[in-house]
């Protein structure tokens, strides 16, 4: 017995203790981790990162958007974030005349920089832990069903009752997996303006070829600011508003990182799933996610074809290629690196002593059978898995479908329904066509559609799938017929007919929008889903939350028992939180390895003038070969591009503030190496890399390829 617990002990040690390079930590709790932070090199305080009294890093790090991360650099609200997180705005601002995707982008004073209506930055003022205040009531016989309703109602009386007390927006966010709350106070900041982004050709350098993968040489950054009202209030657009005055600002380190060199992230990671067990990890990894990947690259490949012949498409098609081929590619690394590192095969294994464990005490009895549970429930939920799958990649991804749903209010309008109410509706309408024809190319939608419809006919069976689907494969020769019918006799693939409508609108013409063929197909999608899919996906995803909630309950104890000193680590929630780990290299495969940085010389090996994501543009080649880095070169004479360290970060730390042992700004985080893409789901210190385009670089192109000189006066520079 004494060699079976022993053994034991140690299949769960290797999985429990958390190593110093792993963790997405809380903010206000970081003192347990101050000690070991110091030890591997930090020099400053975790007071300085996070104070509620003093000024400190917090207040120059925002949620930028709702996706990413930025940090401001001066104390006029300047903003750094990615190239990429600003990308929708950049291309919203873009047209065939001034084509800022393209040929980039200086505001060279306040009156040039341009206003980005509903962008928001989203600053963290303090947190608070009211667990006890939102599990009031909760009981050991509470159910699931019960408690859920519980802790509803407790969380809007927290919000209700210190809303009166506060001028922050206030949420309470579930950490731990519903063991833990917290809530939140944030000022939300609702005028942000474009002040500054390099060309494509530096900003995307690379493009989806690069994508998730080391070496990289792009040039990740975009530029923003802050303003407020004349008494420095976060109030909506006003052309009288100023530029934010921030408590703290980052300086910027001119030193470089060398290997070994200590660094932390302070960022908003979006979604991680550390502590599943090995069914669930199965299912993500070689089920779900090889479906999204084929079909998504499939429909990257039809937007190659048209981007690449016409330059107005390319412009239009720029941010939704960019938004599926991120995720095509992050998939495609994570089902590799699982798959290579065994990680299906080590999550089995801690669910196999996770239950040994929890036979060896009956305290432990809620653990014993969670992992059958777990088999069992992941079972069940696998074909509403993939039924979603199919719907989102396919039936979802044909454009003139989705931008028909705009008009589904109109079309249930009646002689009865209020002018007023019809009005505000027309309006919406005419708004959504606005935005939806500025980006659209038919050619491209009807050929995607004609693609993803013959997929979902060929991959989900006849009696699990929209009637649409069956009424195609009856009626029609094949599924180009039938899309060729539907573009040619549904009005909302023509900009003219739809402002027609809208011009002319009466509640007469609701008939004509509710029988037009795109929004017919999009409902008779829709509703096959909200009958057949939804109410199951969320009743065993109920299931599922309860044995995930346990599980964890159970995980944190037997961490606690053997590491009384440091918590664990709760998933990434969106919620701020630092990272830290050291600056290297690292070997992916056998007779690999990588140094720890890249330089302009890169970008020049990777030229390529007939592939428009290698095209170096003339002035970059210029200061290149005179060698006219001014004070960004590194020591060794050469410009440094981006580099890696060990933090463990994910999406939504986009942008992030990475960060040397002084909390001087080294570079922005903007991705994660091809090979640890899987550490959503499980963490491999030896592959699991953030990338960072290096801050020197950035401000080498701001400075000396842009001449926004003006820019770098803002900043508090660190030679």
């Amino acid at each position: 017995m004494k060699k079976i617990f022993l053994s034991l002990f140690i299949v769960m040690s290797v999985f429990m203790n958390v190593r110093a390079d792993e963790g997405m930590w809380i903010p206000m709790l970081l003192q347990n981790n101050e000690k070991e932070m110091q030890e591997m090199g930090m020099n400053i305080t975790v007071e300085d990162i996070y104070s509620i009294n003093n000024s400190s890093m917090k207040d120059a790090v925002v949620l930028f958007g709702g996706g990413c991360t930025g940090e401001i650099v001066s104390d006029k609200g300047l903003l750094f974030t990615n190239h990429h997180c600003g990308f929708d705005w950049i291309q919203h601002h873009s047209t065939v005349e001034h084509d800022y995707l393209t040929d980039g982008f200086w505001a060279m004073s306040f009156e040039e920089e341009l206003p980005c209506p509903g962008l928001t930055a989203v600053m963290l003022k303090k947190m608070e832990d009211v667990t006890d205040r939102v599990l009031a009531g909760v009981e050991k016989s509470t159910t699931t069903e019960e408690r859920a309703e519980i802790v509803k109602n407790n969380i809007a009386k927290i919000i209700e009752e210190t809303s009166a007390t506060t001028d922050y927006e206030l949420e309470i966010k579930s950490f731990y997996h519903g063991n833990k709350y917290y809530m939140i106070y944030n000022e939300v900041f609702k005028d942000v303006r474009m002040v500054g982004t390099p060309p494509s050709n530096i900003g995307k350098f690379g493009g989806d070829t690069d994508n998730w993968v080391w070496p990289r040489h792009t040039g990740d950054f975009s530029i923003f600011r802050i303003y407020v009202s004349p008494e420095g209030k976060a109030v909506e657009y006003n052309e009288d508003n100023v530029p934010y005055k921030p408590a703290y600002h980052f300086p910027i380190s001119l030193k470089g990182v060398e290997e070994g060199d200590f660094t932390f992230v302070f960022g908003y990671p979006a979604r991680t799933n550390e502590y599943l067990p090995s069914v669930a990890v199965n299912q993500e990894a070689n089920v779900i996610y090889p479906v999204s990947v084929d079909l998504r690259g499939k429909i990257l490949d039809i937007y190659n074809k048209y981007q690449e012949k016409d330059p107005k498409v390319r412009i239009q098609y720029a941010s939704k290629h960019a938004h599926l081929g991120n995720g095509w590619k992050k998939w495609m690394g994570v089902i590799e690196g699982i798959n290579n590192f065994k990680g299906v095969e080590k999550k089995h294994a801690f669910d196999k002593a996770f239950t040994k464990w929890a036979n060896y005490s009956r305290s432990r009895g809620a653990y014993l059978e969670l992992i059958k549970d777990f088999n069992r429930v992941y079972a069940e939920y696998e074909p509403y898995r993939l039924a979603t799958t199919y719907l989102s990649e396919t039936a979802l991804q044909i454009e003139v479908l989705t931008f028909a749903a705009n008009f589904n209010a109109l079309a249930q309008v009646t002689k009865d329904t209020p002018q007023e109410q019809i009005d505000a509706l027309v309006a919406e309408a005419r708004e959504a066509a606005k935005v939806f024809f500025k980006d659209y190319y038919q050619p491209i939608d009807q050929e995607v559609a004609a693609m993803v419809l013959q997929e979902y006919i060929n991959n989900q069976p006849a009696d699990f799938r929209p009637e649409l689907l069956n009424t195609i494969v009856e009626k029609y020769d094949n599924v180009q017929a039938y899309v060729d019918e539907l573009f040619a006799k549904t009005m909302f693939a023509s900009e003219e007919n739809v402002n027609n409508l809208l011009d002319n609108f009466k509640a007469s013409k609701a008939k004509k929008i509710a029988k037009d063929p795109a929004l017919m197909a999009y409902k008779n999608v829709m509703d096959f889903y909200f009958t057949n899919v939804r109410p199951n996906v969320a009743k065993i995803s109920n299931e599922i939350s309860e044995l995930q909630r346990i599980f964890m309950r159970g995980q944190m104890e037997f961490h606690a028992e053997q590491n009384p000193d440091k918590m664990m680590y709760p998933d990434a929630n969106f919620s701020l939180r630092v990272t830290y780990g050291k600056v290297g290299g690292f070997s992916p495969r056998d007779a690999v390895h990588y140094k720890h940085y890249t330089t302009l010389d890169g970008i020049m090996q990777k030229e390529n003038p007939e592939i428009y994501d290698y095209v170096v543009t003339d002035r970059l080649r210029e200061l290149y070969e005179t060698k006219d880095y001014g004070r960004y070169a590194d020591k060794d004479g050469s410009m440094h591009v981006a580099f890696i360290a060990g933090n463990h970060t994910t999406g939504g730390n986009s942008g992030s503030p990475i960060l040397n042992a002084d909390g001087h700004l080294l570079g922005l985080n903007f991705d994660r190496t091809w090979e640890g893409t899987m550490s959503d789901l499980i963490y491999d210190p030896s592959i699991c890399k953030n990338i960072s385009v290096d801050v020197r670089y950035v401000l080498f192109i701001i400075d000396k390829y842009a001449g926004a000189t003006c820019l770098i006066d803002e900043m508090t520079i660190v030679e």
